[in-house]
């Protein structure tokens, strides 16, 4: 049986996963399949990942498929449908949307990932001094591209009104995910040198940053369901204080301040919503 930190950690997911459920539930049949499609997506890219790079490996989870927690597999379709919804009540471009996804996602994983290895619910196979904290470098490049590419490929034809907005853009987001995230993983495991990583990872994001503020985006110009503050808030919040109750957040302090600081900056972008839920 997995230790109550991992079931837990399960546990906050799948209560994210209800969330999105409910509200892709209410939206129509275009909002099940991008969740959907978002879990599967989520499932597959773990595996060929394992298998493409051999670079970690995961616990035991409560729930697997092969060597992958289902929960992970689940965990990268709610981010996805979460920052997906808050980027389309923005006023970013169309297509400048999938770069601002991306960054959403890198706010949870620059708290959850340092904090996740010492919990053991995966491991990178470097020890915890090695990069970011035990955290390569190239991970944070890898859940930039992830994001951005299923968010791309779900755009290409999702404005679209009839079929082929419902039920070809699942599989545009499966197909150019996919290729995109295995292309993006070979380049900097196999192209870029290792000594490289660290800048690459940081150019990209300083790079995104300022695209998406050259637009100086305004967001919460339309309804932004309450989702898209849950599924960031909760991790974060799981992080910081199972992390305190077991310690491994201060290990090295460090992390509790980096979790402290994401949390505040995803508490900033959803200060709308925050006063909404608050005052209905």
């Amino acid at each position: 049986m997995p230790s109550p930190y991992f079931l837990l950690f399960e546990l906050i997911i799948y209560i994210q996963l209800a969330l999105c459920l409910h509200h892709a539930w209410k939206h129509g049949a275009g909002n099940l399949l991008r969740l959907f499609a978002g879990i599967l997506f989520g499932v597959s890219l773990e595996l060929a990942t394992i298998r493409q790079l051999n670079a970690y490996e995961y616990g035991r989870f409560l729930i697997m498929i092969l060597d992958v927690p289902l929960c992970i597999g689940v965990a990268w379709g709610c981010i996805l449908y979460s920052v997906m919804q808050f980027s389309d009540g923005s006023n970013l471009p169309y297509f400048a949307r999938p770069v601002l996804d991306g960054l959403l996602a890198l706010n949870i994983d620059l708290a959850l990932d340092a904090v996740a290895i010492r919990f053991g619910f995966w491991d990178w196979g470097q020890g915890l001094d090695f990069q970011y904290f035990g955290v390569p470098y190239a991970n944070f490049w890898a859940w930039f591209w992830v994001i951005f590419f299923f968010s791309l490929g779900w755009r290409l034809f999702a404005r679209r009104r009839d079929w082929i907005g419902t039920w070809v853009s699942p599989l545009f987001a499966l197909v150019i995910g996919l290729s995109g995230v295995l292309g993006t993983n070979a380049l900097i495991a196999f192209r870029i040198p290792f000594e490289y990583h660290n800048l690459t990872a940081i150019t990209l994001m300083v790079l995104a940053i300022a695209l998406v503020t050259a637009y100086r985006p305004k967001f919460h110009l339309t309804s932004i369901p309450a989702l898209t503050f849950w599924i960031p808030t909760l991790t974060h919040l799981y992080i910081l204080v199972a992390g305190l109750i077991a310690g491994v957040v201060l290990d090295p302090p460090f992390l509790l301040l980096a979790g402290f600081v994401m949390l505040v900056v995803s508490l900033c972008l959803h200060r709308p919503t925050i006063r909404q839920i608050i005052s209905p």
